[in-house]
């Protein structure tokens, strides 16, 4: 008789006595599936969202996004492309009823399947489609930057005052939990009294020919592009919103990157209460996000800070470092959720588009610091 034939269960318990494996790790292994696996409950009610611009963020984030989605999903397509539109309904499962172009996109007002519209375009075309969106009766979370100038910004913020239908700017970081965890530390007092912030952002950019580095289609260059994020960390580290704002702006000379946006931006921001901010964006070097927040007592860093995935965060004190471990979530299904939620309990958004119009007004004084050479006041 071999060895696993003779190992029944009663002479496996007497040849293991009191042993640990006998008490708990054999007692594990007749145990019935169900037991051991945790079924999740099936999702509840999911509001239809419809996407406005398929491009790489789309396609490449939001769009898979919506399969960890709770209370999400996408019903609908707005493209000026058909036949990218046509093979993305495939794989998604969007009735082909329900893609749109950009010429009649105000008849999505006559489909019920739609409740929220994300608006994923160029940032000179979200005042346009955030408010033609919002006349049709549609909630709408719209990217960042909200749009190219703070009296666009004001236009989006009335239309959906005026409509009763939410409007939230895509601010991903303010949903995730290194960030969220950021905020929670840097304001609870635990690092000391805050001092200053530190915060950079920056990536190198390609084609010059891409939308990016039009100034019509993208209202600026670094700044209003990956600078907003260093700018809106300086705003929810802090809880302030800055009084004065001094800056400089470089571009490399025939670049042909940068014939209508700049390449590099410095600035700086006051806070009321005494914080200073030292903040740069740049499309001229390899990739970087990171945020320092120096207190009295001691330092968080949060580097990378805003990258879709491998965040890492520490804080500096006594010449020890202490490792920050979260779990990693998909930033676009979080925020997403947000926003059916709010919908469907009739809430603020955390990041509505007063929000996103602050954010504007201070990148207009950053701009005007930079051409002026003198402090703005904000």
């Amino acid at each position: 008789m071999s060895i696993v034939n003779e190992l029944t269960r009663r002479n496996f318990m007497k040849k293991t006595g009191q042993g640990l494996l006998a008490a708990g790790a054999f007692e594990s292994l007749l145990k019935p599936a169900s037991a051991q696996l945790h079924v999740p409950d099936p999702p509840g009610k999911k509001l239809g969202w419809a996407i406005v611009g398929l491009g790489s963020l789309s396609i490449n984030q939001i769009l898979p996004a919506f399969a960890k989605c709770e209370k999400s999903k996408v019903v609908a397509f707005v493209s000026g492309h058909p036949d990218k539109a046509n093979k993305l309904a495939l794989r998604y499962g969007v009735n082909k009823k329900n893609i749109y172009n950009y010429e009649n996109y105000d008849s999505i007002k006559d489909n019920p399947d739609v409740d929220v519209i994300y608006i994923v375009l160029p940032n000179g075309m979200h005042a346009e489609y955030t408010v033609r969106g919002l006349q049709a009766g549609k909630h709408v979370l719209c990217e960042k930057p909200m749009a190219n100038t703070p009296a666009e910004c004001q236009q989006m913020v009335d239309a959906g005052r005026k409509a009763d239908r939410k409007l939230m700017i895509a601010y991903r970081c303010r949903y995730e939990p290194f960030n969220r965890e950021a905020i929670r530390i840097a304001q609870s007092g635990d690092l000391g009294p805050t001092q200053m912030i530190l915060a950079d952002a920056g990536f190198k950019a390609g084609d010059p020919s891409q939308w990016r580095l039009n100034k019509q289609l993208a209202g600026g260059g670094s700044m209003m592009d990956i600078g907003i994020y260093a700018l809106n960390a300086t705003r929810y580290l802090t809880a302030q919103e800055p009084t004065e704002v001094n800056a400089m702006i470089y571009s490399t000379p025939g670049d042909p990157r940068f014939k209508e946006v700049e390449e590099h931006v410095n600035f700086q921001l006051r806070f009321p209460s005494g914080i200073l901010a030292n903040c740069s964006s740049s499309y001229g070097y390899f990739h970087q996000s990171h945020f320092r927040v120096m207190g009295t007592e001691a330092r968080l860093c949060l580097d990378p800070a805003t990258w879709y995935s491998g965040l890492r965060m520490w804080i500096e004190r006594d010449n020890t470092i202490e490792q920050k471990d979260l779990p990693e979530i998909d930033h676009f299904a979080t925020e997403m959720d947000h926003m059916s939620e709010c919908v469907m309990q009739n809430k603020q958004p955390l990041t509505p588009g007063e929000e996103g119009l602050r954010d504007l007004t201070i990148i207009a004084g950053i701009y005007e610091a930079a051409r002026s050479g003198k402090t703005v006041k904000l």
